[in-house]
């Protein structure tokens, strides 16, 4: 009897901290987006890139194909956004974040614009994953 009163009290120990866990990514993910939505309506598209992995290895997938880097996606934002204008004010709508493994989870949802060359809306899934302590997107696609 004590060895099953130990395993329950062990899984629900593991249990806990497992969804603490989760629940703290989950925040820690929503922050992130918080804060590129924040630095895109203030035109701030650099500030806006530091959500996403400094690395060659970002992939983003959007209507006018694959671009590769995080230098050459900044450039694609820049080139497709030029001014306040263009960026006008962001809003995500978080439709869901679901775990891949330890340390990565996919984040689907609805991006909102309002803009005064037009508004513009669509969907996205970005992947993030934990990389020297912090959340960063390695891939995103958005359409």
């Amino acid at each position: 009897m004590k060895k099953f009163i130990l395993y329950i009290f062990l899984f629900g120990t593991f249990t806990v901290f497992s969804q603490n866990s989760s629940q703290k990514d989950k925040k820690a993910i929503l922050a992130v987006l918080n804060n590129q939505s924040t630095a895109w309506s203030n035109n701030d598209i650099e500030a806006f890139m530091s959500g996403y992995w400094k690395h060659d290895s970002l992939k983003f997938y959007g209507s006018n194909g694959v671009t590769y880097g995080w230098k050459n996606t900044l450039e694609r934002y820049k080139k497709t956004y030029p001014d306040k204008n263009h960026t006008g004010k962001l809003n995500f709508k978080v439709n869901a974040i679901s775990k891949i493994n330890k340390g990565a989870y996919y984040v689907l949802g609805e991006y909102h614009l309002q803009r005064k060359v037009g508004n513009a809306s669509g969907f996205f899934m970005v992947i993030f994953k934990r990389i020297h302590g912090e959340w960063k997107i390695i891939a995103d696609t958005s359409a």
